[in-house]
C-alpha cells in the first residue's frame, strides 16, 4: 500500500466518522484522544506541540509458507516480505488517520502483532499512536510530506527538540531465519564437552545483522542523521523452534540546530518507598 498524502483510501467509513468528529466544526468544539501520561501531555505541549488524537492502522495478514532443509541455516524471504508489509499496511493507515487529523507527526508509536483462534497463518498488525501538530505551524513533516514518526515517550520527545533535534521517522528491519538442525554425529561429537555451537552463532548472528543493517537503510532513505532508542527484539509466531523473527526498530533523528544545548541533568529522589 503505497502512501499518498491526503488519501483515505485504507480507512473504514467508522474511522473517518470519529476522526471527523474529533475536529470539531458546525458549531462543535475538537476533542482530542491520547495515550499519553499526564507529563508526556504536558511535555508535548510545552514542546510547542498539541494533541489532535489517538491513531491507529491495522491490517490483518495471511502469512505464506516457505520450505527450508532441515539442515540449512537460510533467510525465509517469504516469511520476511510478508512481516515487513504486514507492519507498513497498518502503519500508512495510521499516517493516513494522521493526515485526515490535520496532524504534523505522531509519538509514542507502538507496533503490536496479535494471533487469533481464525487459523495459525492468521495475525493483526497493529500501529497505534498519538497524533499531534506544532502550535505555531512549524514544518516537521518528512521529506515525501509524511507525518513524521516516532516510539519517542512524551519526556524523549521533549527532551530531543530541546536539544536541537527533530524526529524523523519510526524506522525498522525484519528478518525471519531459518536456523539449521545439527547432524547426528555433529551432535554426538559435543556430548560433554564445552564448544561454541557455530551454526547456531551463525545462523542467529546473521539474522539480526539483516534486520539491522535494513533499519539503518530506511533512515538513509529518510535523510535522517542517526537512529536513537534502537531495539531488537526476537519473536517465535508459532513458526516452529528453528524458525525466528528479529525486528530491529527505532526513531530516526536529524539535527535543527547548529548549536546544542544539552540540559544538565538533575537529580531527583522519589518520595514512594
Amino acid at each position: 500500500m503505497t502512501y499518498v498524502p491526503g488519501s483515505e483510501q485504507g480507512l473504514p467509513e467508522a474511522a473517518r466518522k470519529r476522526l471527523q468528529s474529533m475536529r470539531g466544526g458546525q458549531g462543535r468544539a475538537g476533542l482530542f484522544t491520547s495515550d499519553l501520561s499526564v507529563n508526556e501531555f504536558l511535555l508535548v505541549r510545552e514542546a510547542g506541540f498539541d494533541p489532535v488524537g489517538l491513531v491507529m492502522g491495522s491490517s490483518i495478514y495471511h502469512i505464506g509458507y516457505q520450505f527450508a532443509g532441515m539442515f540449512q541455516s537460510q533467510e525465509m524471504t517469504v516469511l520476511t516480505q510478508a512481516m515487513y508489509h504486514a507492519r507498513e499496511l497498518a502503519m500508512t493507515r495510521m499516517e493516513e488517520e494522521a493526515d485526515v487529523l490535520g496532524a504534523d507527526g505522531i509519538v509514542g508509536v507502538r507496533l503490536m502483532v496479535n494471533r487469533y483462534a481464525w487459523g495459525e497463518s492468521l495475525a493483526e498488525f497493529m500501529a497505534i499512536g498519538t497524533a499531534i501538530r506544532h502550535r505555531q505551524g512549524e514544518h516537521y513533516r518528512t521529506v515525501d510530506n509524511r507525518p513524521f514518526t516516532s516510539d519517542l515517550s512524551g519526556q524523549d520527545f521533549w527532551t530531543l527538540l530541546r536539544a536541537g533535534y527533530r524526529p524523523v521517522s519510526l524506522v525498522m528491519g525484519t528478518c525471519v531465519y531459518h536456523v539449521a538442525k545439527q547432524g547426528f554425529m555433529q551432535a554426538l561429537g559435543q556430548v560433554g564437552r564445552n564448544v561454541e555451537m557455530q551454526n547456531y552463532t551463525q545462523g542467529l548472528y546473521d539474522a539480526r545483522e539483516l534486520a539491522l543493517s535494513r533499519m539503518q537503510a530506511e533512515a538513509e532513505s529518510a535523510q535522517a542523521e542517526g537512529i536513537v532508542g534502537a531495539q531488537v527484539s526476537e519473536s517465535n509466531h508459532g513458526w516452529g523452534s528453528h524458525v525466528i523473527e528479529y525486528f530491529a526498530i527505532g526513531t530516526a533523528i536529524r539535527s535543527i540546530s547548529d548549536t546544542h544545548q544539552i540540559p544538565a541533568p538533575t537529580i531527583t529522589l522519589p518520595l514512594s518507598g
